[in-house]
């Protein structure tokens, strides 16, 4: 287990000092499996400067990206990054939100509600809306849904965290098994699973079910953007357009939290084609449920 403060003592240390610090980590991971590893590459802003830091030292360490709803900047990236494979989901996001749900607020808040609406017991029920003592287990159990959300049980559309699991997770478990143990470049300050994650297994997970490394996760966002303009590092132009986050251009997770234009918003203006497409597969009305506009107005 790692401490709060020793990741917060870590998050505050020069860019020089975190670059040896994951470089160690690098090594360690590299050396335990004797380099049958693989970076788990998508395009993205930090998975470039992971990519840029790995291959400093292992040039030859391959890539690997699980496509399916990436910007076409961030594809033109990946296609012009030496060796990187592709593997595609089996599935659509669409046949998945169709089949599971709309990927709402958070991964947490959408499993929670999934898990409620599945449920057949009203006591289970009542347990994930407002916590208390299991009847099964005799234990303590806390809310799963925020009290806050408790009115998206009711929304006349499915809600699921299963988009991620099918779109990237299992492409990604496929190249596994075919080129190592990945790693990734997520990093703590991203939210709070992460962080409680890094608490829990530190930047190599080598306990985890699917062993993972983390070398970036003690660094922020200005530290990725002070590497990339150090080492002049490519990175996919759609950052050049006003966009912050470059995941899955569909994914709704966290738009509630964004100042507008929101990424909904932005896509209207640069990307008018996904838009489109966001349209026809039921967005706008999961937006204007959750009251969050997707309209560009200015």
């Amino acid at each position: 287990m790692i401490e709060k403060w020793q990741l917060q003592q870590r998050m505050g240390q020069p860019l020089d000092i975190k670059i040896q610090m994951s470089l160690a980590r690098i090594k360690a991971w590299y050396d335990h499996y004797d380099g049958e590893v693989y970076i788990s590459y998508s395009g993205g802003l930090d998975s470039s400067v992971l990519l840029h830091l790995i291959r400093s030292v292992y040039p030859d360490v391959p890539a690997a990206t699980a496509h399916e709803l990436m910007y076409p900047e961030i594809l033109e990236h990946v296609k012009a990054t030496e060796n990187v494979t592709i593997f595609r989901p089996r599935k659509t996001f669409n046949e998945v939100v169709q089949r599971y749900g709309y990927p709402v607020v958070s991964k947490k808040v959408a499993m929670g509600i999934s898990r409620y609406r599945n449920t057949m017991s009203e006591a289970q029920r009542q347990l994930r809306l407002h916590g208390g003592t299991n009847p099964t287990s005799g234990k303590k159990q806390h809310p799963s849904i925020p009290m806050k959300w408790h009115y998206l049980v009711n929304a006349p559309f499915q809600i699921s965290e299963r988009c991620c699991d099918i779109l990237k997770k299992e492409p990604l478990h496929r190249a596994g098994k075919i080129l190592g143990h990945p790693f990734i470049g997520t990093r703590s300050s991203e939210g709070w699973v992460r962080q409680m994650d890094y608490l829990k297994h530190g930047c190599n997970a080598f306990d985890k079910a699917i062993p993972e490394s983390r070398p970036l996760a003690f660094w922020t966002s200005d530290d990725i953007w002070e590497y990339v303009h150090r080492y002049n590092v490519p990175y996919s132009r759609i950052y050049d357009m006003g966009y912050h986050r470059t995941g899955c251009f569909a994914c709704m997770f966290g738009v509630h939290l964004e100042d507008e234009p929101n990424r909904f918003q932005l896509m209207q203006k640069t990307h008018p084609g996904l838009w489109r497409y966001c349209q026809r597969i039921g967005i706008p009305e999961v937006l204007d449920y959750i009251g969050v506009n997707y309209k560009w107005t200015w």
